[in-house]
C-alpha cells in the first residue's frame, strides 16, 4: 500500500473514532437564536447587580471551556487552572493598571503568555497518568499565589492590585454594567466558536481519538504527548483570557481569589456542567458563580467540600452532566413533538 493510500485510511480511522460532525435540528438553531437575543437583551432588563453576575458565568464559562480541553476531549484531570487564570488577571493588571497600557492590547498579551506557559507545562506535565498529573498540577495551583506575595513591589503581595475598569465609550451610551457585560459576552461569542472550529478540525479529532484510545491513535500515527500537550496550552490560554476579563470586571485582583479551592471548584463545574459539551462550561459557570458564594457563608473550606460531593454524585448519577440531561430531555421533547 502506497503512502498516500496509508494516509487517507489514517485520516479515515481517526474520523471514526472521533465521531463525525452532530446533525444540527431546525429546533436546535430555533433554540441557539432566542439565548442569543436573550443574552444581548439581559444588561438592558436586568438591574445591575444580576449584570454582573451574568458576567461572571461568561468569564467563568471561558475558563471551563478550556479545561474542558483538557478534561473531556483529552481525558485528562488538571487540578491547576486557577493559577493560569490569576497569571492572566495579574497580566491584565499590571499592564493596563501600572504600564497604562490599552485594553485591548492586554488581552492578546495574557493569551500569549499563559499558552506558553501552559504547552511549556503540559509537555512534561502530561507524560505522567492518574493521580501523578493531578499532583502536578495541583502543586502549580499551590504555589502561584505565595509566589505573586512574594513578589509584592510588582503585585502588590497580599493586599491585591486595583484595576480600572473600562469605560464605555460616549457614543454608545451604555452603563459601565451594560458595557462590560457585552464586551465579555463578544469575547465569549469569539472563544465558543473557535473551540468548536478547534474540535471539528483534524487536530480536534486527533484529541478526541487519544482519548478514546491512545494505542489506537498512536498506531495511526497520531501523537498523543503532542496533542494533548497543545490541548493543555490551549486550555491555559483560555484561562488567561478569562482572567483578563476577571480583572476588568471586578476591578481588584488578590493572590486570595486565586486558591486551590479555584482549581477544585473549577474541575467540579466541567464535571457538573458535562465534559465534552460545549453547552457544559456554561452550566458550570452558573455552578462557579453561584454555588461557591452559597457555601462560603457556612465557612471558607465548604466549597471545596461541597464541589466534591457533588462531583462524586454527578459520576453516579448523571455522567453526562447538566449538558447531558439537558440533551436528552430536549431529545425526548423533540420525539413527542415528531410524534404529534
Amino acid at each position: 500500500m502506497n503512502a498516500v493510500a496509508q494516509t487517507g485510511h489514517r485520516r479515515l480511522a481517526v474520523g471514526r473514532m472521533a465521531g463525525d460532525r452532530r446533525r444540527v435540528w431546525p429546533w436546535q438553531r430555533t433554540t441557539l437564536a432566542a439565548l442569543a437575543v436573550a443574552a444581548c437583551a439581559a444588561p438592558f432588563v436586568l438591574e445591575p447587580y444580576r449584570v454582573f453576575q451574568l458576567t461572571m458565568v461568561l468569564v467563568y464559562g471561558i475558563a471551563l471551556l478550556g479545561l474542558n480541553l483538557v478534561v473531556g476531549h483529552g481525558g485528562r484531570v488538571s487540578l491547576g487552572h486557577g493559577a493560569f487564570l490569576a497569571i492572566g488577571a495579574y497580566i491584565a493588571a499590571i499592564m493596563t493598571g501600572r504600564l497604562g497600557v490599552p485594553y485591548p492590547l492586554a488581552l492578546p498579551v495574557a493569551a500569549l503568555v499563559t499558552f506558553g506557559l501552559g504547552l511549556a507545562l503540559g509537555r512534561p506535565a502530561l507524560r505522567l497518568s492518574g493521580p501523578y498529573l493531578a499532583v502536578v498540577t495541583f502543586v502549580t495551583a499551590a504555589v502561584v499565589p505565595p509566589v505573586i506575595k512574594r513578589f509584592g513591589t510588582v503585585t502588590g503581595g497580599s493586599m491585591g492590585l486595583s484595576v480600572p475598569v473600562p469605560s464605555p465609550p460616549s457614543w454608545t451610551g451604555l452603563a459601565e454594567d451594560q458595557w462590560l457585560y457585552l464586551l465579555v459576552l463578544a469575547v465569549a461569542a469569539v472563544a465558543f466558536a473557535a473551540a468548536r472550529n478547534l474540535l471539528e478540525s483534524r487536530a480536534g479529532r486527533a484529541l478526541t481519538a487519544v482519548r478514546e484510545n491512545p494505542a489506537a491513535a498512536e498506531i495511526l500515527g497520531v501523537r498523543p504527548g503532542s496533542h494533548r500537550a497543545l490541548a493543555f496550552g490551549w486550555s491555559a490560554m483560555y484561562a488567561g483570557v478569562a482572567g483578563t476579563l476577571y480583572a476588568w470586571v471586578v476591578g481588584f485582583v488578590s493572590p486570595d481569589s486565586f486558591t486551590v479551592t479555584l482549581s477544585i471548584v473549577l474541575l467540579a463545574a466541567v464535571v457538573i456542567g458535562g465534559p465534552g459539551s460545549l453547552a457544559g462550561p456554561l452550566l458550570g459557570g452558573v455552578f462557579v458563580t453561584f454555588v461557591p458564594a452559597a457555601a462560603q457563608r457556612a465557612g471558607d473550606a465548604i466549597p471545596g467540600i461541597v464541589s466534591g460531593l457533588l462531583i462524586i454524585v454527578v459520576v453516579c448519577f448523571a455522567p453526562t452532566g447538566l449538558a447531558g440531561l439537558l440533551r436528552m430531555a430536549a431529545g425526548g421533547v423533540a420525539r413527542r413533538l415528531g410524534r404529534g
